[in-house]
């Protein structure tokens, strides 16, 4: 009788050992090899005509595994716009094709268009870069804090280092909304330093509408009237503007969150870092007015040396942004990439070439536009989805890749999404052999619910502070309105927390379920 349980428990833990192996064996090819990678790429210096057919396969195939509902994208050559086309839908459930003319919320490649905004004034000697603020500011004031209110300088504002914070995030509005707070609401709400300025690059929404009200006070007119007589329009960007519009044609397309929800056309109470509303073609006009060796649409908004001087880095970078740009100009990312002829004129290091951009995201949407001065190469990619961020990088990394460059920083999403997906087969596996481990040692009786036994306690006891760890970041993220990760890796991410939440189920098991010693003599004796 005992011999036939002693059988009956071995062929049990031999199935429980032999089944994590299965497992393991099948999940792992099928995340690192899935359409999650897409393959394909095109080759250096090929024909526009053959990399916007292979461009004509790659998105609409991103788009189908990040449920990605629309995207837009115009390629530059010359400084010119040379190729558009739009996919997907504008607005799924009224059936609406998204379209190259369609109205974008282009969100933090607004804040390169204010940059321009405020240089004009500083061409005409009505600021000073390098004055506080608060000079030109007479109706509201900088909240005092522990740090001098003089060190917050237009300069500062626009690169990125006057100690602002982030400011607030997700809070939009109905266009026709009539309790939409003012500007100098959410700057006394969010205008409140948190380190020093001039200390080091924190990307701030709230340094460039405190720029907003700055234009507003300097010239006496509405942000949005200014930027659009003295900037958009000259531009060619008659159609864009910093006002919704009912008279959009055709409206604004909607958005769509991390979930796939849809989300009707909003606006900030501010406008400056994220209020701009545009056409792909407006976008595109704007990326290459600043190529000032190719196009002379610039010339009635600023000087070249202007341009030059939002052009270069004033600040390095911090944080994530080290592993993507080189620095920050005035309101512009700059990145250097490696070429193999060094001796180009203009270039601002010997062996690379700058590349200038700006990315934005809302509540259902990102954006993005990449250009290289020198050459009058540019993209610009705009989409009505919160999941688009790999897609950016895929598409960024094959531009790159036809114009000759090995890499580019956007392309590290592409790294980090591999590199997350390895990190999760290897999680799910480890995990998987615990638990069977544990399951196998239930069954033969060597584990047992005994939370106050006295085997392992230090052990049991790490493990129990690891699992409360893993279960209170799980709920901390779920608790979020935005989380980072889940945004650079919508697919991904989700895939993390999940195994962050199983960690903490197989910890909290471990810990209560301890091998008890005289369980294990007990068997030995059975044996």
């Amino acid at each position: 009788m005992e011999r036939r349980k002693s059988e009956r428990k071995n062929l049990i833990r031999s199935v429980w050992f032999r089944l994590p192996l299965v497992v393991i064996i099948a999940v792992l090819p099928v995340l690192l090899t899935s359409k999650l990678f897409p393959t394909g790429e095109v080759g250096s210096h090929a024909s526009l005509e053959e990399f916007t057919a292979h461009l004509d396969l790659r998105i609409p195939a991103i788009m189908e595994d990040y449920k990605i509902p629309g995207l837009a994208i115009a390629l530059i050559q010359n400084g010119e716009p040379v190729w558009r086309q739009a996919y997907g839908y504008a607005d799924v459930g009224a059936g609406r094709k998204m379209t190259t003319d369609s109205y974008y919320r282009t969100e933090s490649i607004s804040k390169s268009v204010t940059a321009w905004g405020v240089m004009k004034l500083a061409e005409k000697n009505l600021i000073d870069l390098d004055a506080p603020v608060q000079k030109y500011i007479e109706t509201w004031e900088i909240p005092e804090t522990e740090f001098l209110e003089e060190g917050v300088t237009v300069r500062r504002l626009l690169s990125g280092s006057s100690g602002m914070p982030l400011g607030t995030i997700g809070e939009y509005y109905s266009p026709t909304a009539e309790d939409i707070p003012s500007l100098k609401d959410i700057l006394s709400k969010d205008a409140v330093l948190f380190r020093e300025p001039g200390s080091a690059f924190f990307y701030s929404n709230t340094g460039f509408n405190i720029l907003e009200l700055l234009v507003e006070e300097v010239t006496g007119r509405d942000f949005a009237v200014y930027m659009k007589e003295e900037i958009l329009d000259p531009l060619g960007m008659e159609e864009a503007g910093f006002e919704w519009s009912e008279d959009f044609n055709p409206p604004v397309a909607k958005g769509y969150g991390m979930r796939g929800e849809a989300i009707p056309v909003y606006v900030y109470p501010d406008k400056a870092a994220g209020g701009l509303f545009a056409t792909l073609d407006g976008v595109a006009r704007f990326a290459s007015a600043g190529m000032t060796d190719f196009t002379t649409r610039y010339r009635d908004v600023l000087d070249p040396s202007t341009i030059e001087q939002m052009y270069s880095p004033y600040t390095s970078m911090s944080g994530y942004y080290t592993f993507v740009f080189d620095g920050y100009g005035f309101g512009h990312f700059i990145e250097y990439l490696p070429v193999e002829n060094t001796g180009s004129e203009g270039r601002d290091r010997a062996g690379f070439i700058k590349v200038v951009s700006h990315g934005g995201q809302g509540t259902g949407w990102m954006t993005d536009f990449h250009v290289i001065p020198e050459t009058g190469d540019g993209i610009v990619i705009l989409s009505n989805s919160q999941r688009t961020w790999p897609g950016f990088g895929y598409i960024l990394s094959d531009w790159a890749n036809w114009l000759g460059f090995t890499s580019i920083g956007m392309g590290t999403i592409v790294l980090v999404q591999k590199w997350a997906w390895v990190a999760i087969a290897i999680g799910l596996a480890v995990l998987l052999w615990q638990t069977v481990r544990l399951l196998d040692r239930v069954v033969l009786g060597t584990r047992r619910f005994a939370p106050w036994a006295k085997e392992d306690r230090l052990l049991r006891s790490l493990q129990g502070f690891l699992g409360a760890g893993c279960a209170a970041l799980y709920l901390w993220i779920m608790s979020l309105d935005y989380w980072f990760i889940d945004s650079v890796l919508p697919i991904a991410g989700g895939w993390l927390n999940y195994i962050d939440l199983y960690a903490a189920f197989v910890l909290a098991a471990s810990a209560l379920f301890p091998s008890l010693k005289e369980a294990k003599a007990q068997k030995e004796e059975q044996v």
